[in-house]
């Protein structure tokens, strides 16, 4: 057993012993009112899902076992400047404790193994249309390696539900390790003609997609792809892609299933497509304006112009957030340190000095600051990586990290099938009836 695995299944058999004393003292306890508008309503603020990666506060931010981003940015082991590498924060929400530069090193290695992608992936992928929107194909390549499920083969021969955590924690690894490869593939073959690129068995996971992407700027490129995936990894389980790879994961579908069926829902416009959405508008309103170099008044009008429309200035607002979001800020300060006379760039920052006060000024909005979306999609275009259709694929790369290492924990704890109760519009109205009915004290 590698040393990954053995300190991962330490941890959660420790844990599940854990979890199953405290629902036996606690479980009737109650933590939560819902209400109808809630249950109407999405389901949103309804605590209701074991998490264990991370968890996301209105007001802090999201925290990966604890560790906020700028603390991670500090404590997690480097890759080739100051950037933290990806590898070392998978190793964190698994195992739950900062992994050493060695530890690292060694997962970087292993997944350069683990990296082969099938033959019949790529086979599949040249059969679609380049113009197939990227997380099409993304979702479709997801799908072609689930024949060499670890999980699904094993099951099949009778897995132990004691040993699900292993066969799951292998797909989960070699998953983890072809999707940047895929990526790749399908952004060479979308936008260069198919010019692909081979990987380089000496790079670390994040800097082998930014070498296969290809790119002049290549080193800056390779810093941005660490932070990028690092803090994209996890926003806790409540959120849709997150959410529905623990559902489809509850009916023990194997990884690749389930993980494909989290980018399905990542795919909505609502969900992973908005960071696209966010470099669009700008580009459009820079157009619009005439000039890359617009002012705050020429940007504060186009934006009440945006909301006298009717549509939502993207890459503001948060279901759960009532401050800047830190994923923000941290692309901000990379900005600032990298590239903080870029034109895109400083349309970003002035769109965050303008927007906020609008929003604030309507009475409606709780939440008037930017979001992670707000500022990737600059960043992106200005290391050349200007086909905003393709955005949401790194995005699915990076949650990978979090969403999978989630399911494992879900399959070591021996969470259950997910299965809330529905109700229908008159079951609600009938029980608003009846307590009207009952005479008040």
């Amino acid at each position: 057993m590698d040393t990954l695995k053995q300190k991962f299944f330490e941890k959660s058999t420790a844990v599940k012993k854990e979890l199953k004393a405290f629902l036996a003292e606690n479980g009737q306890q109650k933590i939560a009112d819902v209400n109808i508008s809630q249950v109407a309503g999405g389901a949103r603020g309804i605590t209701m899902l074991l998490w264990e990666p991370s968890l996301l506060d209105a007001d802090e931010g999201i925290r990966f076992r604890g560790y906020s981003i700028p603390e991670l940015r500090e404590k997690l082991p480097k890759g080739d400047g100051d950037e933290p590498l990806p590898e070392g924060l998978f190793w964190l929400l698994l195992a739950g404790e900062i992994p050493t530069d060695k530890e690292v090193a060694w997962l970087s290695k292993e997944w350069n193994k683990r990296s082969v992608v099938p033959p019949q992936t790529f086979k599949v992928l040249d059969g679609l249309s380049p113009d197939t929107h990227p997380m099409t194909q993304f979702i479709i390549a997801i799908t072609t390696m689930q024949v060499d499920s670890v999980f699904s083969q094993r099951y099949a021969e009778g897995l132990s539900k004691d040993d699900y955590w292993d066969a799951a924690y292998e797909d989960t690894m070699n998953l983890i390790a072809r999707l940047p490869r895929v990526a790749a593939y399908i952004y060479r073959r979308s936008y260069h003609n198919g010019g692909h690129i081979a990987p380089s068995p000496n790079l670390d996971w994040a800097a082998n997609l930014a070498h296969m992407l290809g790119n002049s700027k290549t080193e800056g490129f390779k810093k941005l792809m660490r932070l990028y995936l690092t803090i994209h990894a996890d926003h806790e389980g409540g959120n849709a892609s997150a959410h529905t790879t623990h559902l489809v994961g509850s009916t023990l579908s194997d990884p690749y299933l389930s993980f494909a069926a989290g980018m399905a829902a990542l795919a909505g416009p609502l969900h992973g497509l908005a960071n696209q959405e966010v470099i669009k508008w700008i580009f459009e309103m820079v157009e619009a304006i005439g000039t890359r170099k617009p002012t705050a008044s020429q940007i504060s009008a186009y934006v009440k112009q945006t909301l006298a429309e009717g549509k939502v200035v993207p890459g503001y607002g948060h279901a759960v957030l009532r401050k800047p979001d830190p994923r923000f800020i941290a692309q901000k300060q990379f900005a600032e340190r990298n590239i903080k006379d870029d034109d895109f760039i400083n349309v970003v920052w002035k769109v965050f000095e303008v927007v906020p006060p609008i929003l604030e000024g309507l009475g409606k909005v709780k939440n008037p600051w930017p979001n992670v979306d707000a500022h990737s999609g600059a960043i992106l275009v200005h290391y050349g990586l200007t086909e905003y259709s393709f955005y949401t694929v790194l995005f699915g790369v990076s949650r990978a990290l979090g969403v999978l290492a989630s399911l494992c924990w879900a399959r070591a704890l021996g969470l259950p099938l997910e299965r809330p109760k529905s109700i229908t519009l008159q079951a609600l109205k009938k029980v608003v009836e009846e307590r009207k009915a009952v005479p008040v004290n």
